[in-house]
């Protein structure tokens, strides 16, 4: 069973840091592209950020480039999103996502707020 732990969200200020975590299971995680959806109250998902199986090719949002990055470690089945500048608009639900034979799969989610 395909599952996806994300962790990591919190309260923060305008322009602070924080690390997202996913931990996956169930599926060879080095062998599947990643990505981080997020998602804000009203509003449709909007895709922030994803990476290769390899790990080495990452592709961003215009509204995360050069804030965000995102990476993986195949050992410890775990993707990363290392979020820094964060704005208000930062703020939603962010889920790490993947495809395995053709079924898409996403965790519960971690909260993300930035708001002074």
């Amino acid at each position: 069973e395909v599952q996806l732990v994300e962790s990591g969200g919190g309260l923060v200020q305008p322009g602070d840091s924080l690390r997202l975590s996913c931990a996956a299971s169930g599926f060879t995680f080095g062998h599947y592209d990643m990505n981080w959806v997020r998602q804000a109250p009203g509003d449709w998902p909007e895709w922030v950020a994803g990476i290769k199986s390899g790990g080495n090719s990452t592709y961003y949002a215009d509204s995360v480039k050069g804030r965000f990055t995102i990476s993986r470690d195949s050992a410890k089945s775990t993707l990363y999103l290392q979020m820094n500048s964060l704005k208000p608009e930062d703020t939603a639900m962010y889920y790490c996502s993947t495809t395995t034979y053709g079924v898409g799969y996403r965790g519960q989610g971690t909260q993300v707020t930035v708001s002074s």
